[in-house]
């Protein structure tokens, strides 16, 4: 089995090792074009056949596998060819993220007020800054709220005023990549990001009554919405599409189909279809909820706010944060991440600005080796693209820096976690499952892994397998061909 759980000491002397290694190593200097031929080493024969099986032209493949603390390739073709990378792109976000921030940072959420405090009500306004958490969930702003009772305000005669200005954002149109904006994948980033801008609809069968209760959360104000909705014979099959749910009036949607009974509980996580209007919505609801009152309402301020300091909420660490980002590919959650890289401090984050971070601090690691298109950091997009070569150097980066644990920790394990559970029903039995920790990556005419894999001989190998081409979903057994490829290496 792969060591997944070095010791300490151990991770350390491996990191040094390979720090020395990647010091003195000439093929992490090259200039884009002056690698080793991509010609030096044939695809695997089973790779090759599951290419022809897929009908995938081989030109349309991209491969990198290196040990992480060799010299030389084990296997490349087409290793300099950019290509889309889709969610793999999140690697350079995450690893970058790591080595500029750290794995100790903090985002910080502060909350000041103006006015004065006499008998428990704020005679005044209530001010929420956020700094772009990429994580400040229902529970986490439960918390935030009820550290401000406890200083003692439990109700404010005035309003609750929400500043987001420490990110630059263009505007964001949620169905502008795929037309279906009420995906949680399409949600903007924000520098007050609440909850994802999601509701999740819990849907559980009352078969006496022929109905599904509804339950929505977090709680959200001045929305009507649907307590049960009816159910359905036959089998569970595509029960969202039978739903139909109509969020044309973000006001109050609606299901006009019926839920079918056989599904259970279920659960439905759906973006909100008003963004700009989510976390006034939801704050007030979970201010009212927590027993506060308010006489004024929650809104949006365009400039920083300006009062007296009066608590401030904590985000996960950025350790625990890039975890989500890979095992889950969160994709508003990277985009958090990636405009932090210019708005930490005291400045204000774009992803212009953050594109210029980061590629400073890709010059600083890589030297002359080409950039990687980065876009908005979360490989959510199809101008996106880094050569197979690039990724290899950076997790050998990874593997031998002092973040190495926390960096291959993030990354599911193959056939077990996050979006590599799959492999283990497409490929039972496989030599992958349990010995390879990859980052997926998948979109239209896309497909990527990239990521590490434990050889039978002990040695550790960076994987990378990317595919460019209108037929891309087929090539996953290729690409599970390759991770099976690099374990076997005897």
């Amino acid at each position: 089995m792969p060591i997944f759980h070095r010791s300490p000491s151990a991770t350390g002397r491996l990191a040094l090792a390979l720090w020395l290694t990647l010091l003195c190593n000439p093929l992490h200097t090259y200039a884009a074009g002056q690698m080793p031929p991509d010609t030096a080493t044939v695809l695997p024969p089973e790779v090759t056949r599951a290419l022809n099986a897929a009908g995938l032209p081989p030109g349309q493949f991209a491969v990198a596998v290196q040990a992480v603390d060799a010299a030389a390739p084990r296997l490349l073709h087409n290793a300099t060819r950019p290509m889309n990378p889709a969610s793999v792109m999140k690697l350079v976000t995450t690893y970058a993220g790591l080595d500029l921030l750290g794995p100790g940072y903090f985002w910080k959420t502060r909350v000041y007020t103006s006015g004065y405090v006499k008998g428990g009500v704020l005679h005044g306004n209530l001010l929420i800054q956020g700094s772009g958490d990429p994580k400040l969930v229902r529970e986490r702003l439960a918390e935030l709220i009820e550290a401000i009772r406890a200083k003692g305000i439990t109700a404010i005669d005035g309003d609750i005023v929400l500043d987001r200005s420490v990110f630059k954002l263009p505007p964001h149109d949620p169905a502008a990549f795929d037309d279906d904006p009420l995906r949680p994948y399409n949600a903007g980033p924000d520098g007050l990001l609440v909850n994802f801008k999601s509701l999740v609809f819990h849907f559980s069968p009352e078969p006496r009554r022929r109905q599904a209760r509804v339950e929505v959360e977090p709680p959200i104000a001045g929305i009507d919405l649907p307590a049960t909705v009816p159910t359905a014979g036959g089998a569970c099959g595509d029960w969202k599409t039978r739903l139909a749910l109509d969020f044309s009036n973000p006001g109050a949607p609606r299901f006009k189909g019926r839920y079918p009974a056989r599904c259970g509980a279920q659960s439905w996580a759906v973006a909100y279809p008003e963004p700009d209007g989510y976390a006034p919505r939801v704050i007030e609801a979970m201010w009212r909820a927590a027993g506060g009152a308010l006489s004024g309402q929650v809104r949006w301020q365009q400039q920083p706010v300006r009062g007296q300091p009066l608590v401030t909420g904590l985000s996960l660490p950025l350790g625990e944060v890039v975890h989500d980002i890979n095992l889950y590919s969160n994709n508003v959650m990277a985009q958090q991440l990636f405009l932090t890289l210019s708005a930490a401090g005291d400045g204000r984050g774009s992803f212009a600005e953050s594109t210029n971070t980061l590629k400073r601090w890709w010059r600083e690691r890589f030297g002359l080796r080409a950039a990687p298109v980065i876009g908005n950091g979360s490989g959510l997009s199809r101008e996106g693209r880094i050569t197979a070569a690039a990724l290899v150097a950076l997790l050998q980066q990874a593997a031998a820096g002092p973040h190495a644990e926390v960096f291959e920790r993030s990354l599911p394990i193959a056939g077990v976690s996050g979006t590599l559970r799959r492999l283990a029903a497409r490929s039972p039995g496989s030599e992958a499952i349990g010995n390879a920790r990859l980052k997926t990556g998948s979109l239209r005419d896309v497909a990527a892994i990239a990521g590490y894999a434990w050889g039978r001989s002990g040695q550790v190998y960076a994987v990378v397998g990317l595919v460019n081409d209108p037929n891309a979903d087929a090539a996953r057994p290729a690409l599970d061909r390759l991770v099976e490829w690099a374990v076997r290496d005897q």
